[in-house]
């Protein structure tokens, strides 16, 4: 318990400090993330990708929202998702961002504009998206039932993505990072990979929590010279993972309990 506490007023002490300093977390993220979409919309993509979209751009105004309220200072546990889902934070530039949870629970709102190039069949409409992002709600909605409200969610964690970018195919379909060729996946790995140590030294995060495997493989890749970070993961809550439909909730929360990490969520 006493070590715990020392740990807290840790993170208490470098809130002030940086405040002090006058540096702004929000501003410095978003500069590492925009310079991370930069590079990414630099390279040739395979063939198969036809539709990219950048929600940091035409959703920047609800990001930068996010940003601003959940992430003002260096925060503990980083959970870790892979890219965008098409009707979560390519939706409304929040990750996860199940529309009702992005409204409800974190008090987000904003204009969401249009990706340059849009897919007819993949329209996006921001807030007036009327289908429900089953991974989004899933995992909104048990950090709503467990932390009550978003300051004691994010007071000692923050929910970022590996890659900020959506994929689409001329169908529409989506298409996910471990999916590209490897040529692609590999340019893709090595610049997400450098912005994702960024943003852990950052924010000095010392637990990581990739939500999913892929998130986790990259992570462990990516900070294996950083050794003062714990790596660990939890089920992705997709409803194409048939464990997940058998009562998610009950398994991440004995998962975070396993690795003793449940308490920085509970009021």
């Amino acid at each position: 318990m006493m070590s715990e506490i020392i740990r807290r007023d840790e993170y208490s002490l470098l809130s002030k400090r940086i405040k002090i300093e006058g540096k702004s977390f929000p501003d410095e993220l978003h500069e590492i993330e925009s310079e991370q979409c930069r590079q990414l919309l630099s390279l040739q993509f395979c063939e198969s990708v036809q539709y990219i979209y950048n929600p940091l751009d035409y959703a920047q105004q609800t990001h930068r929202m996010y940003l601003s309220k959940y992430c003002c200072g260096p925060k503990r546990i980083l959970l870790l998702g892979m890219n965008p889902g098409p009707f979560g934070m390519a939706q409304n530039g929040i990750p996860f961002g199940e529309i009702s949870c992005v409204k409800n629970w974190l008090k987000i709102s904003g204009t969401v504009g249009k990706p340059a190039h849009e897919h007819p069949q993949r329209i996006i409409q921001g807030f007036d998206c009327k289908r429900s992002e089953v991974s989004g709600k899933r995992f909104w909605e048990f950090f709503k039932d467990i932390s009550g409200t978003p300051d004691t969610f994010f007071k000692y964690s923050f929910v970022h993505n590996y890659c900020p970018l959506s994929f689409l195919s001329k169908t529409g379909k989506n298409i996910t990072p471990p999916q590209l060729n490897v040529s692609t996946r590999n340019d893709l790995n090595a610049i997400c990979d450098e912005a994702l140590r960024k943003v852990v030294n950052l924010l000095n995060v010392k637990i990581l929590i990739a939500v999913g495997k892929y998130a986790e493989e990259r992570a462990k890749i990516a900070l294996r010279r950083i050794s003062e970070i714990t790596i660990c993961n939890i089920m992705h809550p997709s409803p194409i993972n048939p464990a997940a439909n058998k009562g998610w909730n009950e398994i991440v929360k004995k998962q975070l309990q396993d690795l003793d990490v449940l308490h920085y969520f509970l009021p």
